[in-house]
């Protein structure tokens, strides 16, 4: 998710986020996929935009608001 946000916005994420390996939980894991199956039968939901453009969306959005709060 950090890394599609900072591309967004045209900066590189090794300039800014630093990882401290001390920080993470004893039982990190890799990756955790989301899967809307259960969402999609209860509900009838069905994902409309990708998780790129809803993590694009969200940075214009704090840009906007920070700016126009500046």
């Amino acid at each position: 998710m950090c890394r599609i946000a900072f591309e967004h916005i045209g900066l590189k994420i090794d300039d800014h986020l630093v990882i401290d390996p001390d920080l993470f939980r004893p039982a990190e894991v890799e990756m955790l996929p989301g899967n809307p199956a259960k969402a999609r039968a209860k509900l009838g939901w069905e994902a409309t935009i990708s998780l790129e453009e809803t993590i694009r969306e969200m940075v214009d959005a704090y840009l906007a608001r920070h700016s126009a709060a500046c």
